[in-house]
């Protein structure tokens, strides 16, 4: 007779502005001090953040996502990331309930659609698309720049305003 696993319970919730230490922790925790130089960081310098959500297990932080206005082609969108999740709770579907929170922001926002950069295998299967005419403010790799259309009017060219 083999043990069943206990369902992990975690509840994503509005970040508020107690948590913000918890997640800057858990960020740098995912992606260390070398996230400064990457130019996802110069968009979020500039824009103003709409959204935030944050995962709880039994109180403790285990995951994270922020959303940040931009324009895009003079539509207004939104910036995904940084997304994190915590090392010991990953592979468990966490990321990707993340990233539905953000999608369900967007369209009750009724925003053009979500740039990222950000890995495309993973993000293709929510409907991202690369987004190779995407002009950011600093290098990126073009492969893993991902646009999700949400309005109608998604703009075709892409250039970024944070």
């Amino acid at each position: 007779m083999s043990a069943e696993p206990i369902p992990s319970t975690f509840r994503i919730l509005p970040e508020t502005d107690a948590d913000r230490e918890e997640v800057d922790a858990l960020v740098m925790a995912a992606f260390g001090p070398g996230r400064f130089a990457k130019t996802a960081e110069r968009i979020r310098e500039t824009a103003r953040m709409t959204a935030a959500f944050v995962a709880r297990e039994d109180g403790r932080m285990i995951g994270s996502v922020r959303l940040w206005a931009i324009t895009i082609d003079g539509l207004d969108a939104l910036f995904l990331g940084p997304i994190t999740v915590a090392k010991d709770v990953r592979s468990g579907g966490l990321g990707a309930d993340l990233v539905g929170a953000c999608i369900g922001e967007a369209q009750n926002r009724g925003v053009a659609g979500i740039l990222l950069v950000g890995d495309p295998p993973y993000f293709q299967r929510f409907g991202f698309q690369p987004a190779p005419d995407v002009t950011l403010p600093g290098p990126a790799d073009p492969r893993r720049v991902l646009w999700l259309p949400i309005a109608s009017s998604a703009p075709s060219g892409l250039t970024v305003a944070a």
